[in-house]
């Protein structure tokens, strides 16, 4: 029977992973560019796009850890104990992803057909001027913190209240990070629509650490699909 996923988080947790969630939602996407402009003039060295990416993960993963290091521990756990199902549970994920992101995606096209997914020429771009760092952050590091946000902190800390309010809020949520940016920085409301191209990958996600009760299964399903992006991107 598949195991229920739940939070398990302190109150300190909850605490400061939402002040952590706030920030790296609505904060960061604007604020880290000139927080890496003040950090090169008191270096006194110009930081690449690259390493501004690293630095940027890193630190991002850094306090994740910190943060979380509890539920972590717990959720490796949990792990240990249901390995068959985690494995099982990834592996229907990804074919799930993709059948459905297929029949999504031919659906986005007709509503939007004018309008790009500016978050994948941005990955692409980054794959083609450092692919290993663009490889390191995809793959491993926006996995990791993505998971413990979105469905560790979200939709675990709502789970017990209501499933479809955590389903709902947690891909909402995680839609809105990949596009709202950019309907921002090109003052066009209509780039909120590709947010439709997201909803597939969160509601599957969060199925995935649902059903396994380890977050570890949705963050290896999440770096798997990534990799698998980046290499049909080159």
């Amino acid at each position: 029977m598949a195991k229920r996923a739940s939070a398990h988080l302190t109150a300190g947790e909850q605490a400061a992973g939402t002040a952590l969630f706030v920030i790296y939602l609505l904060v960061l996407p604007f604020a880290a560019g000139p927080m890496f402009r003040i950090l090169e003039r008191l270096l006194g060295i110009p930081l690449s796009q690259a390493l501004e990416n690293v630095l940027y993960y890193y630190i991002l993963f850094a306090v994740t850890v910190v943060i979380f290091h509890g539920f972590l521990a717990r959720t490796t756990r949990r792990l240990a104990e249901e390995a068959g199902l985690a494995l099982q549970t990834l592996a229907a994920g990804l074919v799930a992803l993709y059948g459905l992101n297929e029949l999504v995606y031919r659906l986005t096209n007709l509503l939007v057909d004018n309008r790009t997914n500016l978050n994948n020429m941005a990955i692409s771009a980054q794959i083609d001027d450092a692919p290993h760092m663009t490889l390191l952050i995809v793959v491993f590091l926006a996995p990791f913190v993505e998971e413990v946000l979105f469905r560790g902190l979200v939709f675990g800390g709502l789970r017990g209240k209501s499933a479809l309010l955590a389903y709902a809020v947690s891909c909402l949520l995680f839609a809105l990070l990949h596009v709202w940016q950019f309907a921002v920085e090109h003052r066009d409301l209509t780039y909120f629509l590709l947010m439709v191209q997201y909803l597939v990958p969160g509601a599957v996600l969060a199925w995935a650490y649902d059903r396994s009760g380890t977050l570890w299964t949705s963050i290896g399903l999440h770096a798997a699909a990534n990799a698998l992006r980046v290499w049909a991107l080159g």
